[in-house]
C-alpha cells in the first residue's frame, strides 16, 4: 500500500476547522526552515527560538485570514521577517558587534567550520536587506515573487539586493577561497 504524505493545504483545513493536532504536524514541518531563517536574521538562538514560538503562534491565530493556503511558506516567513525585523528595530541602538573573521596562516586550508563561520561573518556585514535576500534565495530556496511577498517589495528590488550582496560576498570571501585552492 502506498502512502500519501498529508499536504500543507489539507493540514491547514484541518486546522482552520480547530484540529490541533494537524497544526502541530504543519509546525513540525516548518519549525526547522523558520528557526534556521530567524537565526541567521537575529544572530542569537534564544531570540530566534523566541521569534519562532510567536510567529507560529501568530501564524495560528491568523489562519483563518490565509487567503491562498498555496502561499503558506511566504505568508509564514513574512511574520517571521516582521517579527524579527521587530526585533531588530528595538535593539538597534546597541550597534552591530560583528566580529571581523580569524585569517588562518598563509597557505594553510580552512576547516569546514571556518569557512563557515567566515561565511556567517560576510553575511553579517551585509546591510539587513542584502542578507534576508540571501537567506530567503540561497538559504530557503524562495522564488523571486515569494521574496517579493515575503519582503514587501518588487521583485526587481529583491533581484538587486540579491545581486549586491552576492556580489560583496564574493568579493569578501574570495581571498579565503583562492586561500583554499593553492
Amino acid at each position: 500500500m502506498i502512502f500519501r504524505e498529508v499536504e500543507d493545504r489539507d493540514l491547514i483545513a484541518k486546522a482552520r476547522r480547530g484540529d490541533v493536532e494537524a497544526y502541530n504536524l504543519l509546525v513540525s514541518r516548518w519549525e526547522k526552515r523558520v528557526f534556521n531563517y530567524l537565526l541567521r536574521l537575529v544572530s542569537n538562538r534564544e531570540d530566534a527560538l523566541d521569534l519562532s514560538q510567536d510567529v507560529f503562534l501568530k501564524a495560528y491565530q491568523n489562519l483563518p485570514k490565509l487567503d491562498d493556503v498555496e502561499r503558506f511558506p511566504a505568508w509564514l516567513f513574512r511574520i517571521g521577517h516582521n517579527e524579527a525585523f521587530s526585533l531588530l528595530r528595538r535593539r538597534r541602538p546597541e550597534g552591530d558587534l560583528a566580529q571581523e573573521p580569524r585569517t588562518s596562516q598563509p597557505g594553510a586550508r580552512l576547516l569546514p567550520i571556518e569557512l563557515s563561520l567566515a561565511v556567517e561573518s560576510a553575511l553579517r556585514r551585509l546591510g539587513e536587506d542584502q542578507r534576508e535576500a540571501v537567506l530567503l534565495k540561497v538559504y530557503q530556496g524562495f522564488k523571486f515573487d515569494e521574496m517579493a511577498e515575503i519582503l514587501g517589495c518588487p521583485v526587481s528590488t529583491d533581484k538587486s539586493r540579491l545581486y549586491t550582496a552576492l556580489d560583496l560576498l564574493k568579493t569578501t570571501l574570495a581571498p579565503m577561497v583562492s586561500r583554499e585552492e593553492s
